[in-house]
């Protein structure tokens, strides 16, 4: 007899079998007593597997790339208390990018609750602002698999984190007679279909009345076109249109057509605010991008929405026809009944404009710095990435390198916390990529802050699982500038105010030796002739490798001109209160605002 037969059936044990039920074979987490129960019926049964963070920060961000990755929802798990508290970031971040994440956490036994016992806290209103949509605590075993349900089917309908709260007494109860049929007992199935979301004709022939008026047309593509990449296109190509993406959007449309205007916003493209200053007429397909200072001044475009979810519509801007809907159906019926002005003037402008915007990004990538230009050290990366790549991103001056240097293959996935923005989430991303895809090589990419903050803990967890893998490639740049240079920046930028040394400087931390010591591979570089070199070694290694780019923490961030003229005088002002020390960021700013004068219209 096995072990899983000679024990009675408990709490726990219906709780993996449901996790199972949806879909669920990988979940991240922390154990703690709290809910240990629930792991010992994750080993009786062996499937959802197990992932071990070093960290329940970490294990959620797991998750959230999980969801990111696959499609599927995330799942993570830990005690109550202080491993609770821990989750709080990582689901944040599936909140703020509309990702679906169930959370499974452990609570102190009903008895005690209210006493200021141990670890005590308040789960259900800890939880009630990041699962506003879904947060609910199991008080007896009848309800557990119907909570359950609840959470699965609330974080797909919703794209939200949800949360389920289990005391530990409860989990180690007698499991319920599923097929009772009584007053009080609420039965509960698995499963949940995506529906079909369509506009009504009479608004999608006003949004196309007013896409039709304008004769200089742009569209502004975030995720919610993940899977109409092709109606996008052709959308675009038939109102002659220039292309902007969010950055969540930037994965999803092919960045090297000619009137692809790359990324928009404060880490955009040249050819981003070129677009949006100059249009009259605004597509709006599935962003709710917060960089509003970088859309059409109001008045300037009338303007079209699209997204799924209507409590976003004319969220961003004052749109005069709002469509609830999934991309790609809604553009496929609204394509019929759009002019067809591809070849027009304004398409020949937007290419030109393409065209000067990449000249100006291959040239400041080419600028010479002290030791390595980080732009480039990101550039350098496409000429290497694989076809079947996964994509992690960082947060920090990474982004906007990532954002106005990376070009994605066709397919390729990139994924990063965009709107939370939380540091340190590029390894356990490319972690929960490499676990869903193992048969696939990730590139991540993150700044040392970020390494300090989270990624050097989560390399013990990378260490630990890559000789699982089919294909153990997994190659990490890490930008190394010693500097939060993202927040030096902006306090430059938005405050006037000079480098603050103590906040802002890092302590010296040997990345390419750390990888050694966890036996991964690695290489450090400071001269930009090596940069191709170290990108063919990492991914043709057999293990994970890290690429230490010793980098300038001078190289501005200077946001797309017109808007980033407007921030000029506030670089300066902050810059010469630096004295000398301000002096080479200070002649790096003025080259590049020269390039950006120089571009103009052409």
């Amino acid at each position: 007899m096995t072990e899983a037969a000679d024990q009675a059936r408990t709490v726990a044990d219906l709780l993996v079998e449901r996790l199972r039920a949806w879909g669920v074979h990988r979940l991240f987490g922390y154990s703690g007593d709290g809910i240990n129960t629930v792991m010992g019926a994750l080993r009786r049964a062996g499937d959802p597997v197990f992932v071990q963070a070093r960290h329940e920060e970490a294990a959620a961000l797991m998750a959230v790339g999980h969801a990111k990755y696959t499609g599927e929802v995330g799942v993570v798990t830990s005690t109550q208390g202080p491993g609770a508290v821990h989750l709080l970031n990582g689901l944040y971040d599936a909140k703020l990018d509309h990702v679906p994440v169930v959370a499974i956490v452990g609570q102190q036994q009903r008895s005690v609750l209210g006493s200021e016992y141990q670890q005590e806290i308040d789960l259900p209103a800890l939880f009630k602002d990041v699962a506003a949509q879904f947060v609910q605590s199991v008080q007896a075993p009848e309800q557990a698999a119907m909570v359950v349900d609840r959470a699965f089917r609330t974080a797909l309908a919703t794209r939200s984190p949800c949360v389920v709260v289990v005391p530990h007494d409860v989990q180690g109860l007698p499991a319920p007679d599923e097929d009772a049929h009584e007053h009080g007992r609420m039965p509960s199935a698995v499963g949940w279909r995506r529906p079909r979301v369509v506009p009504m004709e009479e608004d999608l022939a006003l949004a196309a009345e007013v896409l039709a008026s304008g004769e200089r047309v742009a569209l502004l593509v975030g995720q919610g076109a993940r899977d109409a990449g092709e109606q996008v296109r052709a959308v675009a190509e038939r109102l002659g249109a220039g292309v902007t993406t969010s950055l969540l959007g930037k994965p999803w449309w092919d960045e090297s057509l000619p009137t692809s205007c790359g990324v928009m916003g404060h880490l955009g493209t040249h050819a981003s605010g070129w677009l949006m200053a100059r249009c009259d007429t605004l597509l709006v397909v599935g962003s709710n991008d917060p960089w509003t200072e970088y859309y059409p001044a109001p008045g300037q475009a009338r303007a079209v929405q699209v997204d799924i979810d209507g409590r976003h519509l004319g969220n961003r801007y004052p749109v005069e026809v709002g469509l609830t809907g999934d991309a790609a159906e809604t553009l496929a019926a609204l394509l019929p009944l759009l002019p067809d002005r591809s070849g027009s003037a304004w398409q020949a402008e937007v290419e030109d404009a393409v065209r000067r915007s990449r000249q100006l990004a291959a040239d400041r990538a080419a600028l010479p710095a002290r030791p390595l230009n980080p732009e480039l050290a990101v550039r350098s990366a496409n000429a290497h990435l694989p076809d079947d790549a996964q994509v992690a991103i960082d947060v920090g001056s990474v982004t906007y390198w990532y954002a106005r240097h990376l070009q994605l293959p066709p397919g390729v996935p990139a994924h990063l916390s965009s709107t939370l923005a939380t540091m340190g989430s590029s390894v356990p991303y490319g972690i929960a990529a490499k676990l869903a895809h193992p048969d696939r090589p990730v590139v991540a990419m993150s700044g040392d802050g970020a390494m300090q903050m989270v990624g050097n803990s989560e390399l013990v967890t990378l260490a630990r699982l890559w000789r699982d893998w089919p294909d153990p490639r997994f190659a990490l740049l890490v930008l190394k500038n010693r500097d939060l240079a993202e927040v030096t920046w902006e306090q430059r930028e938005m405050e006037g105010e000079p480098r603050f040394d103590d906040s802002q400087a890092l302590p010296e931390f040997d990345h390419a030796g750390y990888a050694e010591l966890l036996g991964l591979r690695s290489r450090r570089v400071d001269d930009p002739a090596d940069l191709d070199d170290a990108w063919r070694e990492a991914l043709a290694a057999d293990r994970p490798f890290v690429i230490e780019a010793v980098v300038d923490p001078d190289t501005p961030l200077l946001p797309p001109f017109p808007a980033g003229e407007q921030k000029l005088d506030d670089f300066r002002k902050g810059l010469r209160a630096e004295g000398a020390d301000g002096e080479h960021a200070l002649a790096f700013l003025e080259q590049q605002a020269r390039q950006e004068a120089d571009l103009g219209d052409g």
